[in-house]
């Protein structure tokens, strides 16, 4: 009856985004969500819009004479200018290339590779390096975009494609780069970020633990395993009733939640989650954001908030027990945040639209 009565909500809710049943539907045992080849469709297509859109773009460049004060997007980063910002550029190539795993006739498939391929080069992932190794540029997209850039790498990992080698082994001097900035920061990162926006610590080691495991590197994810330990081990209490912040697309609370359920062994995690926040907390952090303009490009990160809120209740509950008291409250919300937020991915507004299919793409398929 329950399941019954959580897809009916579901269908309400996005009424306006399309029918349902043609592009997600929630799993018969309400573990999960699974995207339709519909669904996967109408999402490549806002990341492919935008991958060669220059402008508006928001660069983040910190000058260091005339010469590269004037330089363009483009010719900063020749192959993740695109998409309003170079992260956004990146892990919407990263979303592209998952779905074009999992529904290889994608009808968007041909274009997809077309505009990678002019993207991901040689030459042009060279250039992105060289821009990292500039004196000022050490700390740059440091660790949101750090994190996507891994994930995109491991995401070409496993593929037995021809041109997901080519990009594969076209990134590995950027990836290599990024892993070395991981190794360097991480000794002397003495306190976690735990802001709701892209600094957020617990997040970007999320990734790049990922990272590590897929590509089998023992003292990288030793690293990453031992430093989250070292940050978040003895946290209680996590004050969730001050989520979110006017501009959140992330939770701290879930985020560190979900990341201390990877490098924890099930029984530790259950431990430390049940001093880390209190029910009243979790009842709080299934309450919708409201999102008062989509026109803002603040305010619509609110809209992302609720994909990563779902992606992490999504997994923490299916670590919970059966008989844990929150396991059907994470679940029952991380199906209504998503819902919630559906409707508004095409929004017709690019605030949202550059970097929100990414976020849908993490929940439904993490």
């Amino acid at each position: 009856m329950r399941s019954i009565l959580v897809c009916c909500f579901w269908m309400m809710a996005v009424h306006s985004f399309g029918q349902v049943n043609e592009l997600f539907t929630i799993r018969k045992d309400s573990s999960g969500f699974e995207l339709t080849a519909k669904g996967a469709s109408l999402l490549a297509a806002l990341p492919l819009k935008c991958i060669d859109q220059e402008y508006p773009n928001k660069t983040s460049h910190t000058s260091t004479s005339d010469s590269d004060h004037v330089m363009t997007p483009r010719q900063q980063h020749p192959a993740f200018f695109g998409c309003f910002d170079w992260h956004s550029c990146v892990h919407g190539h990263w979303m592209m290339i998952k779905l074009l795993k999992k529904f290889p006739d994608l009808p968007e498939a041909t274009a997809i590779r077309k505009a990678i391929n002019q993207t991901i080069t040689a030459a042009h992932i060279a250039a992105e390096a060289q821009y990292f190794e500039a004196p000022l540029a050490k700390a740059w997209e440091r660790t949101y975009g750090w994190a996507w850039l891994l994930r995109l790498d491991a995401e070409l990992l496993d593929w037995n494609d021809e041109d997901g080698k080519r990009w594969h082994s076209a990134l590995q001097p950027l990836t290599k780069l990024i892993v070395q900035r991981w190794m360097e920061f991480i000794p002397k990162q003495t306190y976690p970020n735990r802001t709701g926006v892209h600094p957020n610590t617990a997040f970007g080691l999320v990734h790049t633990l990922d990272y590590a495991k897929a590509v089998k590197d023992t003292i990288f994810e030793r690293s990453i395993t031992d430093h989250a330990k070292k940050l978040y081990l003895k946290d209680k209490n996590a004050p969730a009733s001050w989520e979110p912040d006017g501009a959140d697309f992330l939770s701290p609370a879930l985020e560190e939640a979900d990341l201390m359920q990877r490098v924890l062994p099930r029984q530790a995690f259950l431990n430390w989650f049940q001093q880390f926040i209190t029910p009243a907390g979790i009842k709080h952090l299934t309450n919708l954001p409201v999102v008062s303009d989509r026109t803002d490009y603040q305010i619509v990160h609110l809209d992302g908030l609720c994909f990563s809120r779902s992606r992490c209740m999504k997994g923490l509950a299916n670590t919970l027990p059966a008989v844990h008291p929150a396991r059907k409250l994470l679940m029952r919300s991380s199906v209504t945040h998503l819902a919630e937020a559906l409707p508004h991915v095409v929004s017709g507004n690019y605030g949202g639209e550059h970097w929100l299919a990414s976020f849908v793409v993490y929940a439904l398929l993490d």
